[in-house]
């Protein structure tokens, strides 16, 4: 019996999840830093960051200080359902306000802005690039969205135990460029 992409996505999310809570250590934010490559962070003027939830690892110190090394930071807000994500402007210590998903994301009246480098949430991902988030798809429309205009990094961020074998992967998921955890930073080979 051959098992649908949806239904191997979602067997795989559980068993994600469960390796993502086993790894949850809060002092590991701080390590990500620590493995932050400065050429490949140095070229981007605007990061588009994300609000840490559940066990995802906590990106706050790392925001904190990519904005201490000059960055511009976003902060995704999410639409609707089918719609992209929208980053808006924010600097660290601001307020923010409740979002979907028990996200928190910047208030409507702060700029749009299009980051050259965004930092992905993630469930678990491949030495190759592939990642299985949530299943909403927000973030395969946001990056494919911003490709169509420029060149932008999509630098996943999580524990390094969330690395995967394989992942079921559909023809609209978005592949990651690099990424950053708390023992490592690695770049991944852009197809041919």
């Amino acid at each position: 019996m051959t098992l649908n992409i949806d239904t191997e996505k979602s067997r795989a999310r559980l068993q994600a999840k469960a390796i993502r809570a086993a790894a949850h250590n809060p002092a590991s934010a701080v390590e990500l830093i620590t493995h932050l490559p400065a050429v490949k962070f140095r070229r981007a003027k605007t990061i588009g960051g994300f609000w840490s939830i559940q066990s995802e690892i906590d990106v706050q110190p790392l925001l904190r200080a990519l904005e201490e090394m000059g960055h511009e930071l976003a902060l995704p807000c999410t639409p609707r359902t089918g719609k992209p994500l929208t980053f808006r402007r924010w600097a660290y210590g601001e307020d923010l306000k409740k979002g979907p998903h028990n996200t928190r994301e910047p208030y409507g009246h702060q700029d749009e802005m299009f980051p050259d480098l965004v930092l992905v949430p993630l469930l678990a991902f491949t030495d190759q690039g592939d990642r299985l988030g949530y299943g909403g798809g927000f973030y395969d429309r946001t990056l494919t969205k911003l490709r169509e205009t420029k060149d932008v990094f999509a630098c996943g961020v999580a524990y390094a135990a969330q690395e995967a074998d394989s992942l079921p992967i559909g023809p609209y998921d978005a592949p990651l460029s690099g990424m950053l955890t708390e023992k490592y930073f690695k770049e991944f080979r852009k197809p041919s």
